[in-house]
């Protein structure tokens, strides 16, 4: 995001941070939502069943995505107050995340929808506008795929212990202590080590083919027709 300020792109930083306070904070806020549902008082009781969004936000790690491309926020649950089986109460509590950011895309993917029908005319919006709300749509769903992915500390992860058998997700809990070095490797050493993918490379396909099917046509294209 930095390189959008050192490129004088000042209005595509305003929209990408505007777009990525939100993505994150109602991502934690339906973490919050849902392990509250299931009967943890944590959230409430640190002020988390909120709507305004700067009290789900942790400012070292938004201040860690503004100047590093990467940052967190975390929402306190407890799974032992959870009803239920521990494991597939926090599995619900962790989809709940990547789904809210998926809702988000599809709200901003609404008026280009509705640009590309011909019901609404990019002509009477402002280019900052547009972006804002194409950003809207690929930085969810780039969160949505990233956080699904089945790797400690990630959504993906607490998913995939959900879903396991109880034996087969006792043996890899163990990986939760070294999850951190794990992501940081999966982030980077693609920058050292070339033949491996990127994030970009490997969530792209994903991330364009829901924009193709919200907006109703692929990224790549859609400023070709706005």
């Amino acid at each position: 995001m930095i390189t959008y300020l050192l490129n004088g792109e000042v209005s595509l930083f305003i929209s990408s941070l505007v777009v990525l306070i939100f993505a994150f904070a109602y991502h934690e806020f339906a973490h919050a939502i849902a392990a509250d549902h299931l009967g943890d008082p944590t959230p409430r009781s640190f002020g988390r069943m909120s709507v305004n969004p700067f009290v789900h936000l942790d400012r070292f790690g938004m201040m860690m995505l503004v100047l590093a491309g990467f940052g967190w926020a975390v929402t306190p649950v407890n799974p032992s107050f959870m009803r239920g089986n521990p494991r597939q109460s926090m599995a619900l509590v962790a989809i709940a995340g990547p789904f809210a950011n998926l809702l988000m895309a599809a709200l901003f993917a609404l008026p280009l929808r509705l640009i590309q029908l011909g019901l609404l005319f990019a002509s009477l919006m402002p280019e900052w506008l547009i972006w804002f709300f194409f950003l809207g749509v690929q930085l969810n769903l780039f969160l949505m795929f990233f956080n699904l992915m089945p790797i400690p500390p990630l959504d993906g992860f607490t998913v995939l212990m959900g879903v396991l058998p109880p034996d087969l997700a006792y043996q890899l809990e163990p990986l939760r202590q070294y999850g951190l070095p794990i992501l940081l490797a999966v982030i980077f050493l693609p920058a050292f080590i070339p033949q491996l993918p990127g994030l970009i490379e490997f969530l792209g396909p994903m991330v364009n083919a829901i924009f193709h099917v919200l907006v109703g046509v692929p990224m790549s294209q859609a400023f070709l027709l706005f």
